[in-house]
């Protein structure tokens, strides 16, 4: 019988986790191991990224889950406004022992910046909601000068050249499957 290193359980649990999420309906049906494959893309787009980031539409634990294992260095907040998804993402975050930097918040977006809880130092978003609202949404819970990951479909750029002047937002090189942005220092206001 072989023996699993700290590393091999950390994966196993994930896997499990990601694994429950799909079997209650939070997830698609991509095979785990490209779920998790995919938002490791964000974990590297998050690269030089220090303080704290939200998953906007957390609910399935992708990517927030993955990054949360993997930078454990990161505030994580994990947002959804669906309290059965959030339920599931507590017992998640306790059950993989992230809670010391990963918490859960059951809550919609705009009522988050409307409240004020708005200083991220980044926020990652998969499958949250059309591009426009998206990025409105991130940047309005980012400080500038943050940094923003959204998962990206395949061979597509939807991203509004008029959209990103007006938010104050600059696109920067990042792997195909996410794209990268950076808040410039006169965005506000993004979701009105």
């Amino acid at each position: 019988m072989g023996y699993l290193t700290r590393g091999d359980e950390v994966e196993k649990n994930l896997y499990e986790a990601l694994e429950r999420s799909q079997r209650l309906g939070f997830l698609g049906d991509w095979p785990i191991s490209e779920v998790v494959e995919h938002a490791r893309a964000f974990v590297t787009a998050l690269d030089g990224v220090t303080g704290s980031v939200i998953d906007l539409g957390a609910g399935g634990g992708v990517p927030g889950l993955v990054v949360a294992t993997e930078r454990p260095d990161l505030q994580l907040t994990l947002l959804d406004r669906r309290t059965k998804r959030t339920d599931f993402l507590e017992q998640m975050v306790r059950r993989l022992n992230l809670d010391r930097h990963t918490t859960v918040m059951a809550a919609d977006v705009r009522d988050v910046i409307q409240a004020g809880h708005v200083d991220f130092d980044s926020a990652i978003a998969r499958g949250f909601g059309p591009p426009e609202f998206t990025l409105r949404a991130a940047v309005g819970c980012v400080r500038p000068g943050g940094v923003i990951v959204i998962s990206e479909p395949p061979s597509e750029d939807r991203w509004d050249p008029k959209l990103l002047s007006e938010l104050d937002v600059f696109k920067t090189p990042s792997d195909q499957r996410v794209v990268r942005f950076t808040v410039g220092t006169q965005a506000s206001d993004s979701l009105n």
